[in-house]
């Protein structure tokens, strides 16, 4: 059996349209777990009349507390053997979970993901954030891990399947965003080889302002500093289990830092923000090691060197450049 875990808040326009490509997979021995996290806006009675319309969906409910405790309150109470997830405003392929079932028992292997799409609120499709696989590859541990450190892999849970023990206890982040790559680094030791498949099975619907999305350009998500602080955690589990790949996951912390000095707003670029100025002496203090890095670009070394340099300068000159 699979367990399909969503967490759900203030979502009742698109709620249906996702809860219903799930109960009309081809596979059907599922557990449906929807969690209401206090919503407000009648999303956790649609939840129950989502529940009369087929048995298999469970409902819980939680005071607000953000999608990671929504996601780890219903893996506590999971029954099948493998475990999926679908954000409440994203919908899935009918043969989703069939395909990803096939995955696991053709490579035998404990965890297959599909490829994904993306569509924004006119329906109109979006560039494919991660490129799918032109056939079905099975990656071992560590070159999924070196995927993810190139920006190449896919660190989302919503497009994988994946075996319900290998989860640790409290497995997602509370407070956290990029909460996905958080767990998927600390998981893949123990996981050994995933099977990638090139369906498009996922549909992202790129909804402005949900979650990490920016709502507004004066809008700076704190996404972009938890993926710094992600960026160091995988590089301690990387010099533990994968030393052959500290160049990889050095220029990875490199490139997550110079994504946040391109995103703050240039008012938070100030001597009392601790996280700007500790990036920007990170930037100093490993100008040379990035320098010898064969895996930085050489646009990623000048942004490097500029920022290291002049970051509010920088800023400046790349907002005239943009508005010119």
């Amino acid at each position: 059996m699979i367990t399909v875990i969503v967490p759900v808040y203030n979502i009742k326009d698109y709620l249906p349209r996702c809860v219903r490509s799930i109960t009309a997979q081809t596979y059907s021995r599922l557990e449906i777990i929807l969690v209401d996290d206090g919503s407000t806006d009648g999303t956790g009675q649609l939840c129950h009349r989502l529940a009369e319309e087929d048995g298999r969906i469970r409902v819980l409910h939680k005071e607000n507390g953000g999608s990671s405790s929504a996601r780890n309150l219903a893996l506590a109470q999971a029954a099948g053997e493998y475990v999926g997830f679908v954000d409440s405003d994203d919908y899935i392929a009918p043969d989703m979970y069939e395909l990803l079932m096939r995955g696991i028992r053709e490579f035998g292997v404990s965890a297959a993901q599909v490829a994904r799409d993306e569509i924004d609120e006119k329906g109109n499709p979006l560039p494919d954030i991660c490129a799918p696989p032109k056939e079905a590859t099975v990656l071992d541990d560590r070159e999924f891990m070196e995927e993810l450190l190139m920006h190449r892999g896919d660190c989302s849970f919503c497009t994988k399947l994946i075996r319900r023990d290998l989860f640790p206890p409290e497995a997602f982040p509370v407070g956290k965003l990029n909460e996905d790559f958080h767990l998927l680094v600390r998981m893949l030791p123990r996981m050994g080889k995933v099977a990638s498949l090139p369906d498009q099975a996922y549909h992202v619907f790129y909804r402005i302002g949900s979650n990490s999305r920016k709502a507004d350009k004066e809008t700076f998500s704190r996404v972009y500093a938890d993926c710094v602080e992600n960026a160091d955690m995988v590089a301690e589990i990387v010099k533990r289990d994968y030393p052959e790949l500290e160049d990889t996951a050095f220029r990875f912390g490199v490139f997550q830092r110079l994504e946040y000095l391109l995103h703050i707003p240039i008012s938070q670029m100030t001597k009392d923000n601790a996280v700007y100025r500790g990036i920007v002496a990170y930037l100093r203090r490993n100008w040379w090691r990035a320098m010898r890095n064969r895996i930085l670009t050489e646009k990623n070394k000048a942004y490097h060197t500029l920022f290291a340099i002049a970051p509010r300068r920088l800023r400046k000159l790349h907002r005239a450049l943009r508005r010119g």
